[in-house]
């Protein structure tokens, strides 16, 4: 097969960059971590590569109010960069905040500092993540995912509890980190502007376009951490491959046979179901293998797993064992590198959604840009030269593009112009993004909002109606928000709460390929009013949620069960909002219930019968049901559902409507 040179040059360094070079003969550069119980803490740390560079870093950080920071995934930077500007002085009078565009990242660093510190964690250290906050008046160094310190501006727009803002991983782009590289920026500005203490910022990542991030952040200057880089093999398929989870599958075999056991594999896939199948299949092609193949263990690797399966990729496999872990795009940036892997296969494609405006279809599967295709590459030469195998061509690997399209361009940002709204922007249109989204997109968004009564125009300009002021309080969607603050007037709080809460597990509901025909015969359990009934009754399968067979019979995924979170965080804004009004009842009648439902996803309607739905701009596209659906057999005349996915147009999550209920939501609409 045809052989990839490498990755591009390196970019020539601008002047006031500053390239710090390891010595490949030092012994921070020639070990890498690893979780040796032998081995103090504190001597793992300095074994890390960016302990070399401690001293001119903090000279470099000390002077400036903002820089970007360059270094290759494992170097350290992300643990301990907080923890050096902590020890040296350097943001103690408030906080240092360290964001991650995944709540399952945010989480684990903070552990993983708070053990370094010898601290519980939730005192020196702690972290923030949705529906979750471990931190107390002790807390200095605190990780969160970038949308809650998003939330937080909302309230403080000055961000002056802290002093140090890390944007973490800021290659991925998130639509929460565009929009907070502009708050914080603002802030930045605005404190300097009111001699108040000054913001320093720094921005991470192991790749980026750094002109572009340094030009944003006032010309920033760029610091380089060039790590330890061992060959890797490139290997592409002859031929373009129609089916790539066949191609994975052969791929794996392949090299099991032929690799030495010491070599782990790992594979990206795009999401969970693919994830699982990959696993079930490989798992039974290894039963019949030969003794000379050895054997091997796999192990999947998604956010919605648990913590303590998540940490399963760093125990190593049993002696003659190999490991094949299979992973969606979250081991781009795990916590520490996984050791033994030796062998990388990807068939280049990513789960990302794709907003039309237009349509409101969310399109998931797309293919990688170059620059995270060379990211995963380097997964595989960490600690040993390695192999990458391409499931697509070199003519294929040519056409792609150089970086991924910022989330901020392909997603609804209906949520994006409430929060900025809620944060006193006062010309969201003409916002300070990095990467502006498209005029019809912004356009879109806005008329989304005033459809559901959070924004209004006066005098040409859009402002925030009291509505949308209480729905930019709640970390969700604004049709979610609605459906909350409205649900007092039909008696059904709490139950509006579980629901909610419910739908941040996508997966709740378990319809295995396998069993498709016993669809038609599922317990009586189920709900006839649609999904969001279901998940009520889903939610006394929590208390039960080990269970699995239980839970199997009920077509109730006992994994994701598990992670449910409690909707205390959302009852609490509740409160904080409107005390008085938004009393939280216990009584529930179902058709309250789907008119509550109505009156924040009256967009998202469907008339069976027709076999057709209204999209925004006035069209009218043939839509299907998802084959999870409770309703997919028979189909009522009308639902409002949760997302499009797919080309296919299909349905996800319905609930049971009636056309009045429509009507009353949004006469406008």
């Amino acid at each position: 097969m045809p052989r990839d040179p490498g990755p591009p040059p390196a970019k020539k360094f601008k002047p006031g960059s500053v390239f710090f070079r390891f010595d490949k003969n030092k012994p921070g550069m020639l070990l890498p971590r690893k979780e040796n119980a032998a081995s103090p803490i504190d001597v793992q740390r300095k074994q890390l590569p960016i302990y070399q560079a401690k001293p001119q870093l903090l000279s470099q950080l000390r002077t400036l109010h903002s820089a970007i920071l360059i270094g290759e995934t494992g170097s350290g930077k992300t643990t301990q960069i907080p923890q050096y500007l902590y020890e040296a002085g350097i943001g103690r009078q408030g906080l240092i905040a360290v964001t991650q565009p995944r709540r399952v990242a945010a989480i684990s660093l903070a552990g993983r500092v708070a053990e370094e510190k010898r601290t519980q964690l939730g005192k020196l250290v702690g972290y923030t993540v949705r529906f979750e906050d471990v931190t107390s008046a002790e807390t200095k160094l605190k990780f969160m995912t970038d949308g809650m310190l998003l939330r937080e501006a909302i309230g403080d727009p000055l961000l002056l509890r802290y002093t140090v803002v890390v944007l973490d991983e800021a290659h991925e782009r998130t639509v929460h980190t565009d929009v907070l590289f502009g708050v914080v920026k603002t802030a930045q500005r605005r404190r300097r502007e009111l001699s108040k203490v000054p913001l320093k910022v720094i921005v991470m990542s192991a790749t980026m376009d750094v002109d572009l991030f340094s030009e944003y952040f006032n010309k920033s200057p760029v610091l380089y951490l060039e790590g330890r880089q061992h060959p890797i093999q490139i290997y592409y398929t002859k031929q373009p491959q129609s089916d790539y989870l066949h191609a994975a599958l052969v791929t794996i075999f392949q090299i099991h046979q032929e690799a030495p056991p010491s070599h782990d594999i790992l594979v990206f896939m795009t999401g969970q179901e693919e994830i699982e199948a990959l696993a079930r299949t490989c798992r039974d092609i290894a039963k019949h293998l030969p003794d000379s193949c050895g054997p091997m263990a796999v192990v999947p690797l998604y956010a919605s797993l648990p913590p303590l399966q998540q940490l399963r990729v760093f125990q190593p496999a049993p002696k003659g064992c190999r490991k094949i872990i299979l992973s969606t795009n979250i081991a781009e940036t795990l916590l520490s590198t996984i050791s033994r892997i030796k062998v990388y296969a990807t068939p280049g494609m990513v789960k990302a959604k794709r907003f039309n405006p237009a349509s409101g279809l969310e399109v998931l599967a797309q293919r990688v840009s170059k620059a995270q295709a060379w990211q995963r590459a380097g997964r595989a030469g960490r600690e040993d030269s390695g192999c990458c195998y391409r499931l697509y061509t070199e003519e294929e690997f040519d056409g792609l593009v150089p970086m991924t399209v910022p989330e901020i361009q392909r997603c609804n940002l209906a949520g994006v112009m409430l929060q900025l709204m809620a944060l006193g922007i006062p010309d969201v249109m003409n916002f300070d993004f990095m990467s502006k989204p498209s005029p019809e997109a912004v356009h879109s968004a806005v008329e989304h909002l005033e459809l559901l009564g959070a924004v209004e125009r006066k005098d040409g300009q859009v402002q925030l109606t009291a509505l949308g002021r209480k729905m930019a309080s709640f970390p969700l969607e604004p049709r979610y928000a609605k459906t909350i603050l409205l649900s007092p007037d039909y008696s059904c709080s709490v139950k509006i709460l579980s629901i909610v809460s419910l739908l941040s597990v996508h997966t709740v509901p378990y319809n295995p390929p396998a069993r498709r025909e016993e669809v038609a015969g599922r317990p009586q359990e189920i709900s006839s009013e649609g999904d969001h009934m279901t998940l009520l009754i889903y939610r006394a399968f929590k208390k039960v949620s080990g269970n699995k067979s239980e839970c199997r019979e009920n077509f109730v995924n006992s994994r994701n069960m598990s992670l449910v979170k409690e909707q205390a965080q959302l009852k609490d804004i509740c409160l904080k909002i409107d005390a008085s009004e938004l009393s939280l009842h216990f009584q529930m009648e179902i058709g309250g219930l789907r008119r509550s439902l109505a009156n924040g996803m009256f967009l998202n309607a469907d008339e069976q019968q027709r076999r057709a739905s209204c999209m925004p701009d006035g069209t009218h596209l043939a839509l299907d049901t998802h084959q999870s659906a409770v309703l997919i057999h028979p189909k009522p005349a009308f639902v409002n559902y949760n997302e499009l996915l797919h080309d296919r147009c299909l349905m996800r999550a319905e609930c049971l409507v009636d056309a009045e209920s429509q009507v009353d939501a949004a006469p406008q609409y």
